[in-house]
């Protein structure tokens, strides 16, 4: 394997990595006007994300770096091709993370149910928009021969794109509720079994459709056209699983089950997607590919080393911060704590 395909999956566990953090956060912030009827309620759904979800955010940041530093070609067509999305999904980050900040400054119901919506539109736009994102990645878009995109933020809305973000909406919804159901006691904790049970049926059909319609697309590329099988066949049976485990009750058993499932869905995209990093519908030969869209041997061979020192630390701080706030959010906690707490 040479550095360039290298960096290819490297990229596309950093995005791994985040699908399945931030994707749960997302979960949570979406899951606020179905589990929090009361201001405890919402406190402590909300709780269970504090003290991680800006850290569950840097591994965007570290994907974008990465992809700008091993694929610039990659990076500059889909800035540019994908900038009115990136953007919206920015600013909805941006509204998310001050929404959490503020919502808790000021005792008054209107104030934080102002931030509360924020937090919702926050999570569910970026849920949406990543899928349609990569749901065009994976499709095509309209690159012409200096790798230019010729296309209209309209033609990103079209059938496979839309169906990929209502999967990722629908799965970090569910992965969310798993999350909330695993970290919380009393009548949100069984608000969250309660509405996962609701929407497991949804988010299942939606996967499906996206796994078969993927694989069409793959059938296209014959390169890892089974490994593109295998990992859809892996994450739809794990989607199953984690719903089985949610009916049972056994609720880490079913987050455990939802992190398998992103994590082999986000890597079928990219297998489906190999060895291209963006195809052209214009023209095949406009594609960009692993190896024309990369840098330059000597560049990935100093990030190699760099990610190969990096990352067991980043692993390990992440580690550490998610013992550390391993414990329940107990509603009785919240009730004892100051209502700006």
């Amino acid at each position: 394997m040479d550095l360039a395909t290298l960096w290819f999956w490297i990229v596309a566990l950093f995005f791994v990595g985040y699908f399945v953090l931030d994707g749960f956060d997302f979960g949570v912030g979406m899951s606020l006007p179905f589990l929090g009827k009361d201001d405890v309620s919402r406190r402590q759904v909300i709780n269970t994300i504090g003290p991680v979800w800006d850290l569950n955010e840097t591994w965007v940041i570290v994907a974008g770096a990465c992809l700008f530093a091993s694929f610039p070609e990659w990076y500059a067509s889909l800035f540019s091709g994908f900038y009115l999305p990136l953007l919206v999904i920015l600013l909805a980050l941006i509204l998310r993370g001050v929404s959490f900040e503020y919502r808790h400054q000021r005792d008054d119901p209107r104030w934080k149910r102002r931030f509360d919506t924020m937090i919702v539109i926050g999570s569910a736009v970026p849920a949406l928009l990543w899928g349609v994102a990569f749901g065009n990645i994976v499709q095509g878009v309209a690159l012409d021969e200096r790798h230019i995109f010729r296309g209209s933020v309209f033609d990103l809305l079209n059938p496979y794109g839309l169906l990929v973000g209502v999967t990722t909406l629908l799965l970090f919804f569910l992965h969310g509720l798993y999350f909330v159901a695993l970290k919380t006691d009393g009548v949100v904790h069984e608000r969250a079994r309660r509405v996962a049970r609701l929407s497991a049926l949804p988010t299942i059909l939606a996967a499906a459709g996206t796994v078969v319609w993927t694989i069409a697309i793959a059938a296209g590329r014959p390169s890892l056209l089974w490994a593109t099988i295998g990992l859809g066949a892996v994450a739809a049976v794990f989607l199953i699983v984690s719903v089985v485990f949610s009916l049972r009750g056994r609720d880490g058993w079913a987050f455990t089950a939802g992190v398998v499932t992103i994590l082999t869905a986000v890597l079928m995209l990219f297998s489906a997607l190999f060895p291209n990093v963006l195809p052209s519908t214009i023209d095949p030969a406009n594609s960009l590919t692993i190896q024309n869209a990369s840098s330059t041997p000597y560049t990935l061979q100093i990030m190699s080393w760099t990610a190969l020192v990096a990352m067991p630390l980043v692993l390990a701080y992440q580690a550490w911060t998610y013992w550390v706030f391993r414990k329940r959010v107990r509603r009785s906690t919240i009730e004892a704590a100051p209502a700006h707490a």
